[in-house]
């Protein structure tokens, strides 16, 4: 486990990378011995550090939820990471590229709480139960560690590498559709770069949002009325450049667009 000191440095370069844009060093590069626990640490410092300057929690991601999202950064269990409100964007927003690092885009639904889950011992039913309506929402993900080599370790310091999120389409009842079979066709630049269905999320999404509560559970948390939450994404991540245009159409539940500028 890493000292205080070195958990509070770490801190403080992954807010100034932040600020800069300039990615640090790979923290297992530097810190063999770090582990998951120390990541979460990392990652409750920034919080901590985020709040205190002003920023307010909209909720949580969880990542690393599906076989072609853990296929494609190497990594076999998921993670979690925090939105504030500053994170979410409205649907058709035009977005600067060069607030971002390294900015790639996923597919996901958006689960938007009207009651509490706490667990340890949430299930999909809480889940379903505890959630006012599900959105289509785009994750933009970004990296404020260099991307070479990263592990989960890496990844969760960086706040599951979390960068911004487009919510749109049409919000809708999750006992009024077969959330399973929710699918999307992402474009970029009209072109087709990646399809999906939501099954693609540990069978189901509401399945994260359960794991997420039971994960937190263990540090005295749990997820509140209101909370946003980013279920995983159902297709790879998409290197988006500026100027590119990108759209996800999900069917009946609408489609949702943006542009890098």
């Amino acid at each position: 486990m890493l000292s205080e000191e070195t958990i509070t440095a770490i801190a403080d370069e992954l807010v100034e990378a932040g600020r800069t844009r300039v990615p640090i060093e790979r923290l297992t590069a530097r810190y063999p011995d770090m582990n998951v626990q120390d990541s979460y640490r990392v990652q409750d410092l920034w919080r901590r550090r985020s709040e205190a300057n002003g920023r307010r929690l909209a909720g949580r991601k969880i990542g690393l939820t599906s076989r072609a999202m853990q296929a494609a950064v190497g990594i076999t269990e998921p993670d979690y990471g925090i939105i504030f409100d500053d994170m979410v964007l409205e649907n058709g927003s035009s977005i600067p590229w060069d607030e971002f690092t390294h900015p790639r885009v996923e597919v996901e639904l958006a689960f938007v709480l009207g009651n509490d889950i706490r667990g340890p011992g949430a299930t999909i039913f809480d889940v379903l139960q505890a959630t006012k309506y599900v959105v289509p929402a785009l994750e933009i993900l970004d990296s404020r560690i260099e991307m070479d080599g990263r592990t989960i370790v890496d990844t969760i310091s960086d706040n599951a590498a979390m960068g911004a999120m487009v919510v749109g389409g049409n919000p809708v009842d999750p006992h009024d559709v077969d959330l399973r079979w929710i699918s999307a066709i992402l474009y970029k630049n009209q072109i087709v770069e990646e399809t999906g269905v939501a099954a693609g999320v540990l069978n189901h999404p509401a399945a994260g949002v359960y794991w997420l509560a039971n994960a937190i559970a263990a540090h005295g948390e749990g997820l509140g009325a209101g909370e946003i939450i980013l279920a995983g994404s159902f297709t790879r991540p998409l290197w988006v450049q500026r100027g590119d245009t990108v759209a996800v159409d999900y069917g009946r539940l609408g489609t949702i667009t943006c542009r890098f500028e």
